[in-house]
């Protein structure tokens, strides 16, 4: 057993990491309300950005874009997939980066070739000690997404894209269902599709849309080649936010987990402390009585 000096000592050490583990608990929660303000304010204009292709598409549907090309001609085998992995920059979040390299490896050993883009520090350096090649100018961290990030990692996939370097694009990010429940989610991000714009007919019909007019200026190209790119980087920075979302969230609850955790580590130190300290007493106790017996016997 140990004496009551360790147990001690043991119970402050457990107490200065609880005080460490409080403050992430809070940096993550205010972290976590700043980033979900952020997004809450900027999800209204990419709406509208996806309207308004579903409305061209709806009045045009036979128009022609780069974006909208399967490329069809392309064996399976022969096609180049560009997938972009969001992780953290740090641990300490749970399953949070596990869940996310777990899919992305999948995704790797379903594809002959491919070419892959990480934000995040933990999947870079997991990718690095596998021997996997990631795009050596495509370092970015996953702290403190903004639009300005966005727009540079939707231009550099697009143009990979358009000068057929890749023929798809997926994102693998973690998305944030609830306060409690988030889920790891693939999403393809190029080429677009044409029904994921589309409107129900009956909806379509009941909101009397098919009697708008629409003036498009200088043209139905010029428009969509000015609105998907603001689109896509959209998808990306609602992608960047959600994971940089789940993992404060992921990160509060590790830490919460943590300090529970601690709080009954010391519980129990507590009483153990509490036992060594009544045995020390009872032996202190014990040996005066012992020492004042042998003094009287010899005074008789």
């Amino acid at each position: 057993m140990a004496n009551a000096r360790e147990i001690k000592s043991r119970m402050k050490s457990i107490q200065d990491t609880m005080k460490i583990t409080n403050a992430m608990y809070m940096i993550s929660s205010t972290k976590l309300r700043k980033a979900r303000t952020s997004l809450e304010e900027t999800e209204p204009y990419f709406f509208t950005l996806q309207a308004m292709i579903d409305r061209i598409l709806r009045h045009l549907p036979d128009i022609e874009n780069e974006f909208f090309n399967l490329r069809k001609f392309k064996a399976p085998e022969d096609r180049v997939q560009g997938i972009i992995v969001v992780t953290a920059d740090k641990g300490l979040a749970g399953a949070y980066n596990h869940n996310v390299l777990k899919l992305a490896q999948q995704e790797l050993e379903n594809n002959n070739s491919y070419k892959l883009y990480v934000v995040g520090e933990v999947g870079r350096q997991y990718f690095k000690a596998k021997e996997i090649p990631v795009d050596e100018h495509f370092l970015y961290t996953a702290q403190n997404p903004s639009l300005h990030r966005a727009r540079i990692i939707s231009e550099t996939v697009m143009e990979d894209f358009k000068n057929g370097k890749i023929d798809d694009v997926i994102i693998i990010y973690t998305s944030m269902k609830n306060n409690v429940v988030a889920e790891t989610e693939r999403k393809l991000l190029l080429p677009l599709k044409r029904e994921d714009f589309a409107l129900h007919h009956a909806d379509a019909l009941k909101a009397g849309i098919y009697q708008e007019e629409i003036l498009f200026n200088p043209s139905p190209d010029a428009v969509l080649e000015n609105v998907i790119p603001d689109t896509v980087m959209g998808y990306i920075y609602g992608a960047l936010v959600e994971s940089y979302c789940s993992e404060q969230n992921a990160r509060m609850m590790a830490m919460d987990a943590a300090n529970k955790s601690a709080s009954e580590m010391i519980h129990d130190l507590s009483i153990e402390y509490n036992r060594v300290r009544q045995a020390m007493i009872t032996q202190e106790i014990t040996e005066v009585i012992s020492g004042a017996k042998a003094q009287k016997k010899k005074k008789n």
